[in-house]
Order: structure tokens, then C-alpha cells, then sequence
């Protein structure tokens, strides 16, 4: 049993997390890229894209640091935030607008633009994201038992290629299915998660410096021997 303590930069952590949530899926999902890339060529995505796989960042800093069992609270705090979001948009989207103003008649087709997700997408992306993270902060913690606590990035990219993973075969088929052919639907899930777990290589560096000062900071570099690996829990 994990002995209860305090840290000082957990809340923040998890406060940031959050926060890099929302602007995901509420921001990036309104805009596609387009960006041509030397050796690649064309390659499409949806904004929030460059945006989420911090969120997976986040979850191997949790678990390094401070153990699956805070990972696991920090992830069922984001899915509340995002669920909150979701019911908030829908709400304010489903208002009636005061026909008496005119800003009206131009910012309400904008919001239903931006924020009108439809109950598939936003199903799916919780879903998604509650299930993916959880299989990337369960591996990390598992690999970092079998390491003995060495070779972080083996952790860091191995749980991202697990966890993006199955965020993407949740996410794309539930969102897009029946509405893209196959082909292209398989596509669209792979190029995704090749870009999201590159991402998580190309930041390695940054996820390194990080941990190391918190595990510096916060005296903690945690090691999940007896966990309750539970999703459905909140015990640390």
C-alpha cells in the first residue's frame, strides 16, 4: 500500500494536462492541416493533433514520477473535464440565440462550426482517450518494474506506441465508420498514430529533462511492485 503523501507540483501537472485536453479536442478538431514534409511529401491532420500526444507525455511523467495510481486519478480528472466540455458545448450550442442581435446571426453558425461535435465524435474521443491512456501509463509502469528503472525512453516510446495505438483503433472506426471506406478509414488511423508516436520520440529529450528534475523536486521515483491496476479505482 502506497504510504499517503503530499507533492508540490502534482496538481500543477495535472491542471496542465487538462488543459492541453481541451484545447485538443475542442480547438484542433475545427481545422485540417495540410503541411508538405521532405521525404514524406503531403501529409493531412487534424490540428488537435499536434496538440494531444502531450497529453501522453503527461501520462508517462505521472507514472515515472508519482506511480500508476496517480496517473490513473489524473486520467479519470481529464475525462470528467472533457465530458464536462462536451455536456457544456452541446448546451450552450442547443440555446436559443436572441434574434434580436445581429452578431447572432453570424457567431452561432461559427460556434456550431467549431464546437458542434457530433455525438459520435465526442463519444468516441472520450472513449478513446480514457482507454488509450490507461494502456500507456499501464505498460510504462509494467516496463519500468521489468527495466529495474533504467532505459526511460524504451518506456516512454514503448507505452506511446501501445497506448496510441489503441486510441486510434478506438477512435477512428467509432467517429468515421460507415462514413469512410475502409481503405481509407485504415489510413487515416495509421498515418495518425505513426504521427503521434513520432511526436512522442521527437519531444524524448524534453520528457527526459522533466522527469529528472521531478524526481529531484519531489524526492519520488515510484515503482508500481503491488498496484491495483484497476481502471474503475481511484486509490493511489
Amino acid at each position: 500500500m502506497r504510504t499517503e503523501r503530499s507533492y508540490r507540483y502534482y496538481d500543477v501537472l495535472v491542471g496542465g494536462s487538462v488543459a492541453i485536453l481541451l484545447c485538443s479536442n475542442l480547438i484542433g478538431p475545427g481545422k485540417t492541416v495540410l503541411l508538405q514534409l521532405p521525404f514524406v511529401g503531403a501529409v493531412t491532420f487534424a490540428a488537435g493533433n499536434v496538440f494531444f500526444p502531450i497529453s501522453y507525455i503527461f501520462g508517462d511523467i505521472f507514472t515515472e514520477v508519482y506511480g500508476f495510481g496517480r496517473a490513473r486519478k489524473a486520467i479519470w480528472v481529464g475525462f470528467g473535464s472533457m465530458l464536462f466540455a462536451a455536456i457544456m458545448s452541446t448546451v450552450v450550442l442547443r440555446l436559443p440565440a436572441d434574434p434580436r442581435e445581429p452578431f447572432n446571426q453570424v457567431l452561432q453558425p461559427a460556434l456550431d462550426v467549431a464546437f458542434g461535435n457530433t455525438w459520435r465524435i465526442s463519444v468516441a474521443s472520450l472513449t478513446a482517450y480514457w482507454a488509450g491512456d490507461l494502456v500507456n501509463s499501464y505498460v510504462l509502469a509494467k516496463m519500468k518494474v521489468v527495466t529495474r528503472g533504467k532505459y526511460l525512453w524504451t518506456r516512454t516510446v514503448g507505452s506511446t506506441i501501445a497506448g496510441q495505438f489503441v486510441d486510434s483503433v478506438i477512435f477512428y472506426p467509432l467517429s468515421f465508420y460507415g462514413l469512410l471506406r475502409s481503405t481509407t478509414l485504415a489510413h487515416v488511423a495509421m498515418s495518425n498514430w505513426l504521427f503521434k508516436v513520432s511526436v512522442e520520440v521527437i519531444l524524448t529529450p524534453v520528457t527526459y529533462a522533466i522527469v529528472n528534475a521531478l524526481k529531484r523536486s519531489e524526492h519520488a521515483d515510484y515503482f508500481d511492485f503491488d498496484t491495483n491496476f484497476s481502471p474503475f479505482t481511484l486509490d493511489e
